[in-house]
């Protein structure tokens, strides 16, 4: 009889966590496809609402600034004033500048809406695994939660891709936009519906304004010259001035957390060795997998000849592969740590990209591509999973946001950093081949396929940082 009632009772609450993994999962998912799903649809947006050439990288340059500098501050209101209340706020913002952006009849709006849409998904989601961290306290549910996390993050990106080649071909490049607005209201019931609530701090703890208001504007800074690199040039003061005045925003930033009673980041949290290595591999990783994304549909469009729908496509093994690879380590991570985890996945996918770099126009895509992203795509997933794992494990409950939106702007950073870096050393190789009379076709090829051979170069150094991560993280 006892069995049974406990049986009976306990059904309910894993029901309950189910559906709490359910939300996070679909608000991260959000998140993470609009970072993505935009690229195939550029050309169109291009034509329809005529924008100049120079303007055109906005569309996804507004998204990424704002996503950028808003993540820790973002990470923090979870904290402070209650993780259900801050999902709310931040989905509700992305769901509305979803349709004004979907609905947009100038460039000026689009752009604007990109940027409140970043604005949503930084407060999203941090909270997204806050509430995960916070939920889920046995290790072994939270390392299988995690799972599911961080392989939706891993796919969604390949998805977007698929997603928004579909779209754009069947529809129109404004339901790009506008399907989220129908998720986005599911999403925001359901959160209302599911989502436990924490405590508020915000009448007992003062946000550190200050310190909120520089680190954001530092990183937005940051972003902003490195993506103003690729149309001006590293030494222009656009790209030059705003990176000089990241550094000494961030100097400062760092200075105002060991005086403000309140801080928004306390600098101890990086006493935590699990937190410090884990946010090293995250920047890596991130660098590696996020840039991929970006040359393989290169190389697959212009280098092979795939059309827009084969090349997305073309990145279902990859997307399987993360998915597999994230919630196949679930179970083993409590087990053995997330290190032999990292260091193996890393080192699975720094083979897989080191094997794709080799493809040229004469390659196909079983031959060149189908093993390589598969081995990508399994490394990736058990690396986000692992990660995740390692970068939130140990902290108080009441910095669970902070951790959180740490290592969520720290793989901004490094899609950010590392695309800008690849993307300078590829077209500098496929320019000197051109020069030499090379045919187009082989010489973006090898430039491309030199930008995977740094990405492969990411990984290895992800594996190297995570030597320093703990056998056991609590």
């Amino acid at each position: 009889m006892t069995t049974h009632t406990t049986s009976a009772r306990s059904a309910p609450v894993a029901s309950r966590l189910g559906l709490v993994l359910a939300v996070c999962c679909l608000g991260q998912f959000m998140n993470v496809l609009d970072a993505s799903v935009m690229n195939v649809a550029l050309p169109s947006i291009f034509e329809e609402l005529h924008f100049e050439r120079h303007d055109l990288q906005w569309v996804n340059s507004a998204y990424t600034i704002a996503v950028c500098g808003f993540l820790l501050l973002g990470g923090r209101l979870a904290d402070l004033f209650g993780q259900r209340r801050v999902f709310l706020f931040g989905a509700g913002l992305f769901t509305l500048a979803s349709a004004v952006g979907g609905l947009a009849t100038s460039p000026g709006t689009l752009i604007a809406a990109r940027g409140f849409q970043g604005l949503g998904a930084a407060v999203m989601a941090p909270a997204t695994l806050t509430v995960l961290g916070t939920t889920f306290t046995d290790p072994a549910g939270r390392a299988k939660a995690f799972g599911w996390w961080s392989a939706v993050s891993g796919s969604a990106g390949a998805v977007g891709v698929l997603l928004g080649g579909i779209i754009t071909e069947s529809l129109s490049w404004r339901w790009v936009l506008l399907i989220n607005v129908p998720l986005g209201i599911a999403l925001l019931s359901l959160i209302r519906w599911v989502v436990p609530e924490t405590a508020s701090n915000g009448g007992r703890k003062g946000l550190d304004v200050p310190g909120a208001v520089t680190v954001t504007i530092g990183l937005m800074a940051g972003v902003f010259g490195i993506a103003q690199s690729h149309q001006y040039g590293w030494y222009s003061w656009q790209s030059a001035g705003s990176l000089v005045l990241s550094v000494v925003l961030f100097a400062f930033f760092l200075r105002q957390q060991t005086r403000s009673d309140h801080p928004l980041m306390p600098l101890g949290i990086f006493r935590n060795r699990s937190v410090s290595a884990a946010n090293l591999v995250a920047f890596f990783a991130i660098a590696a997998l996020f840039s991929t994304f970006y040359f393989l549909t290169l190389v697959m469009q212009q280098v092979m000849g795939f059309g827009p729908l084969a090349t997305g496509l073309g990145y279902l093994p990859l997307s399987i592969g993360i998915a597999l690879g994230g919630f196949g380590v679930a179970r083993i991570v409590p087990r053995v740590g997330p290190r032999p985890v990292l260091i193996t996945g890393l080192l699975t996918a720094c083979a897989g990209l080191l094997w794709s770099s080799a493809a040229t126009e004469t390659s196909t895509f079983l031959g060149a591509l189908l093993v390589p992203t598969t081995l990508l795509g399994l490394g990736m997933g058990a690396v986000l999973n692992a990660t995740t794992n390692a970068a939130t494990s140990g902290v108080p409950r009441e910095q669970a946001g902070l951790a959180s939106g740490l290592l969520n702007t720290i793989r901004q950073m490094g899609s950010a950093i590392g695309l800008v870096v690849l993307a300078t050393l590829s077209s500098a190789r496929a320019d000197s081949l051109l020069a030499q009379g090379e045919p187009l076709r082989h010489a973006l090829g090898s430039g491309y396929g030199l930008a995977l051979l740094g990405a492969a170069a990411f990984t290895f150094c992800g594996a190297l940082a995570a030597l320093a991560v703990p056998r056991k993280t609590a």
